[in-house]
């Protein structure tokens, strides 16, 4: 079944309801259209767990926007889906059928548990993968989600029955913020976190990621304060948490970076996330870009193979800026083979250093679309600032550089903005790439001889079968332009 072209999906969230609308382009998707409401669903439930009125006119008054939107697009092509309080939530069958009226298409209430898979697949999608165990944490509006997985395999998921939205209502609905009502929220999420807590502990994963509302509020407040990418660490959470209680009530709360609309519902959450880094084990926390959202949209996707989301961001690249193929084919196979023979020399053991070989080999000649004359700096500028689902900045970053490092002069100064060890490891990927290139000029179909690299520090030696340099002087001269160029910047090159 081929993929449509346009794909949506509709999150009913117990504080905000979200719409992605997404186009299918060249094996990823691009999103085209995003819409976010604060609903406070969760606020509106009673104590015998039915929806107020006015939760649920505020409700429906959303998904009337929200359905112009979709009314055109056929049900497969949309997935949406309600949570927490849609699972808590009692007598709901009239809301149901309005909603359903005002979308176009029907609601799916999902479990705990589909709603942590389908987090870990957003998250999945929109971050590379180190290769080890990652820990996924997202705390909604009336429930908190932990998941444990490799790849884009969820491997361990849970979902609590505490929110962001039901623990301020629980315990901060009149703004109040005192050390005993933190204290007693504080309680409440250790009991809830206690009995999952061994299946969750610092031992099973590698890196701790966080999704959803609650994190990107906690991390742009510590961003606008100085944190390095807006990670969450245990100290700047300990200092969130004693800046809300020095205050002492929410509408004094006045931090940079922190939207109002998440003032009123920031005790509640940060209450979970204090004892979530404390009961956990965690030091350091990196958000992601993706979550609920848009796991369902590459849930959608099914069908297609599940691969790494930076693969298709490249390969998208690949087709929007007409590479050549074959040649990107030559440049690949001979840099990964360079890089086999200088790996420990060199220390490029981590897997990300063949990955961006591999995609640097791929995309060098991307900027050749604009332009020939410095189409490597073309190309760096593209991969720089272009949208590439699946790369952090710092990736894209050192894609970049790789590409508007592959020919002519060498600049060493932009390597230095890299974060490490990156910044010194890139000059030796590089160098390979560089030779690759360098060799693969004429754009021939024949192989390349047998060349043996011995790489030492900040040198690096090519020998070439008797007298085959001699018989290819173009190349000859290439190689001692190259060895000029990168003298130039303090590294030697030799050939024989």
């Amino acid at each position: 079944m081929p993929v449509p072209d346009v794909l949506a999906a509709v999150d009913l969230g117990s504080n905000s309801f979200h719409m992605l609308v997404a186009r299918y382009s060249h094996g990823q998707l691009v999103i085209v259209d995003r819409l976010r409401e604060m609903v406070r669903l969760a606020a509106g439930l009673d104590e015998h767990d039915r929806l107020s009125r006015d939760s649920v006119n505020r409700a429906h008054a959303c998904l009337e926007r929200f359905g112009q939107r979709l009314r055109d697009m056929k049900a497969e092509r949309v997935r949406v889906v309600g949570t927490n309080t849609l699972r808590k939530a009692k007598r709901k069958g009239a809301f149901l059928d309005r909603a359903r009226e005002a979308l176009g298409h029907p609601i799916e209430i999902i479990s705990g548990v589909e709603e942590a898979r389908l987090i870990y697949l957003g998250v999945a999608h929109t971050t590379p993968s180190d290769g080890g165990h990652r820990l996924v944490v997202d705390i909604g509006g009336g429930s908190t989600e932990l998941i444990i997985g490799e790849g884009l395999a969820a491997k361990r998921l849970d979902s609590l029955y505490i929110g962001c939205v039901s623990q301020t209502v629980r315990h901060f609905a009149d703004g109040v913020i005192s050390e005993k009502r933190m204290k007693r929220a504080r309680t409440a999420a250790q009991l809830e976190i206690e009995p999952v807590m061994a299946r969750f502990r610092r031992s099973e994963w590698d890196a701790a990621f966080g999704a959803s509302g609650t994190m990107r509020a906690v991390s742009d407040t510590l961003l606008a304060r100085g944190a390095p990418n807006g990670n969450i660490t245990r100290e700047g959470v300990e200092w969130l948490l004693g800046e809300c209680l020095r205050v002492g009530q929410v509408d004094r709360l006045k931090l940079p970076g922190l939207a109002a609309e998440r003032q009123e519902i920031l005790p509640g959450g940060l209450a979970i996330l204090v004892e979530v880094f404390d009961m956990l084990g965690i030091e350091t926390m990196r958000v992601a870009d993706g979550a609920l959202r848009e796991g369902l949209l590459y849930d959608l996707l099914g069908r297609m193979t599940d691969e790494d989301a930076r693969v298709r961001s490249v390969r998208a690249m690949e087709a929007r800026f007409h590479v050549d193929a074959v040649q990107a084919d030559r440049v690949e196979g001979t840099a990964l083979g360079f890089l086999r023979q200088v790996r420990e020399s060199w220390a490029l053991d981590e897997p990300l250093a063949e990955m961006m070989l591999r995609w640097a080999a791929r995309l060098h000649e991307v900027g050749l679309d604009i332009a020939h004359s410095h189409y490597h700096r073309h190309g760096a500028y593209l991969l720089q600032h272009a949208d590439l689902p699946g790369f952090p900045r710092e990736e894209q970053a050192l894609l970049a550089a790789l590409v508007g490092g592959h020919r002519r002069k060498l600049n060493l100064a932009s390597l230095e903005e890299l974060v490490p060890p990156w910044h010194l490891k890139a000059e030796s990927l590089i160098v390979l790439l560089r030779l690759a290139v360098l060799l693969h000029r004429a754009r021939a179909p024949r192989a390349l001889p047998k060349i043996d690299l011995e790489a030492r520090g900040r040198s690096l030696s090519a020998t070439f079968p008797k007298g085959w340099l001699a018989q290819n002087p173009l190349t000859a001269a290439d190689l001692e332009q190259e060895t000029e160029y990168l003298q130039a910047v303090g590294f030697r090159l030799r050939t024989n």
